[in-house]
C-alpha cells in the first residue's frame, strides 16, 4: 500500500522528461518520465531505498533525504512546501481503528464578527475541504444562483466534482477541480480528509482519484466565473489564514472593470446580513 509521500513522488518522477534535466534518453521504457535509477543517482540515494520510499514501505525519510529528492526533482517552493507536508502525514498516519469523521463547524465570534465587517462583499469562511461554513450577502448572490449553496452543509469540493452546474460556473473547470483536490491534502486532518474523499470517490469517479492521486500543485490565478445572469466575471483571491482554527476567510475582488460594474449591479440590492450554514 502507497502511501501520500510516495504517491507524490513517483507522480512527479514520472512527470519528468529526462532531456529536461540534462539526462540521456535510453529509449523506449515501460513507464514515461525520468527512471528511478537516474533519481536516485541525483538524490545520492539507492535505488532499493527510493523503491521502498515510493512504495511506501519506508515512511520516515530524514529531512536530508527530503531535501535532495527536492532538489533531484528540480521542485519549485510550493512543490517543497507540499512533499514536506506529505512527509508529515506520512510519518504520523492515522492507524486503521481511527473512524473517519468530518472536521468541527464551529466558527470563533471574532472570526464571525470580521466576516460580518466584510458585507456586503463577496467573503465566506471556508476549511481546506472546501466546506462553506459561513459567507456573506454578496458571496450568496455571486456562487449561490449556480447551486452551490443549495446543500444544507455546502462544499465547494464537493459541488466542483458532482454537480453539472459547476462547469457552467467554472469556465476553467479543470484548474478549479485541480485546486480542490489538491487542498484535501491540507485538510483540518488526515481524518477529515480520508472522510470527504471516501464520501466523493464513488460518486465523482475518476476525475476525481486522478487528481488526488496527482499531487499537482496549482497556480491559483484569478478566478474566472459565469454568473447565470450572463456576465463573466474575473476575481482576484485573497485568503486570510485561520492556522489556529485550521479554517480561513475567503475574498473576492473584481480583477478588472468590466467585473466592477457587473458585481456592482448584481451586489445592489443585496440585504446586508450574514448567513451561517449550521
Amino acid at each position: 500500500m502507497g502511501t501520500p509521500l510516495g504517491d507524490f513522488v513517483r507522480a512527479k518522477r514520472d512527470s519528468i522528461q529526462p532531456e529536461t534535466l540534462g539526462l540521456p534518453d535510453h529509449g523506449r521504457r515501460r513507464s514515461p518520465g525520468l527512471r528511478r535509477s537516474d533519481l536516485a543517482v541525483r538524490a545520492g540515494i539507492s535505488v532499493e531505498y527510493l523503491t521502498r520510499l515510493e512504495q511506501g514501505r519506508d515512511r520516515n525519510p530524514s529531512t536530508a533525504v527530503v531535501n535532495a529528492l527536492c532538489d533531484a526533482l528540480s521542485l519549485d517552493p510550493a512543490e517543497r512546501e507540499h512533499i514536506r507536508y506529505l512527509t508529515k502525514i506520512t510519518g504520523g498516519t492515522c492507524p486503521s481503528h481511527v473512524r473517519p469523521a468530518p472536521p468541527s463547524r464551529e466558527i470563533r465570534a471574532t472570526v464571525r464578527e470580521t466576516l460580518r465587517l466584510l458585507e456586503p462583499g463577496i467573503a465566506a469562511i471556508t476549511n481546506r475541504l472546501g466546506e462553506i461554513l459561513a459567507h456573506t450577502s454578496g458571496y450568496a448572490a455571486v456562487l449561490g444562483a449556480s447551486g452551490l449553496l443549495d446543500h444544507p452543509a455546502p462544499n465547494l469540493t464537493r459541488y466542483v466534482f458532482t454537480d453539472p452546474r459547476a462547469r457552467d460556473l467554472f469556465p476553467d473547470w479543470d484548474e478549479v477541480a485541480d485546486e480542490q483536490a489538491f487542498d484535501l491534502w491540507l485538510g483540518p486532518s488526515a481524518e477529515s480528509s480520508e472522510w470527504l474523499s471516501t464520501e466523493l470517490a464513488p460518486v465523482a469517479g475518476p476525475e476525481f482519484t486522478r487528481r488526488l492521486g496527482n499531487h499537482l500543485v496549482p497556480a491559483r490565478g484569478p478566478l474566472r466565473l459565469r454568473h447565470p445572469s450572463g456576465p463573466e466575471l474575473l476575481l482576484d483571491r485573497e485568503v486570510l489564514d485561520l492556522a489556529a482554527d485550521r479554517q480561513q476567510i475567503v475574498v473576492l475582488l473584481p480583477a478588472d472593470e468590466p467585473t466592477a460594474a457587473h458585481l456592482a449591479d448584481l451586489l445592489r440590492p443585496a440585504p446586508h446580513r450574514l448567513r451561517s450554514v449550521s
